[in-house]
């Protein structure tokens, strides 16, 4: 099993929920984050922002899936301009549900 950790532009979300749902990856964790990328946030006049708001997108999936499931989230979120986002892929050991105990996705 891989996890996917997504971080992603806020006006994005939804096209990207909505095309993994259609693509079987039904079930995620979305989350509201802070943060800048390389660009070290944004300038408008005399202000500065240092932290921009972001949605973090989490789903665990076989590995075979993987690479599926980041192609789908790039397509979505691309506008070509720089905070677009960052995908992060690790392996995940066991999964378990808590209600049931079972092991596995």
């Amino acid at each position: 099993m891989k996890m996917i950790r997504a971080i992603i532009r806020p006006n994005r979300e939804a096209e990207i929920i909505e095309s993994l749902e259609k693509a079987g990856f039904i079930s995620l964790t979305k989350m509201d984050v802070f943060g800048r990328g390389k660009q070290g946030g944004v300038s408008v006049g005399d202000m500065h922002y240092d932290e921009l708001p972001k949605i973090m997108l989490m789903l665990v999936v076989e590995n075979d899936k993987a690479k599926d499931a980041c192609e789908i989230i790039q397509s979505c979120a691309r506008t070509g301009k720089p905070g677009d986002g960052k995908i992060f892929i690790t392996p995940v050991e066991e999964s378990y549900t808590v209600r049931t105990g079972e092991l596995g996705l």
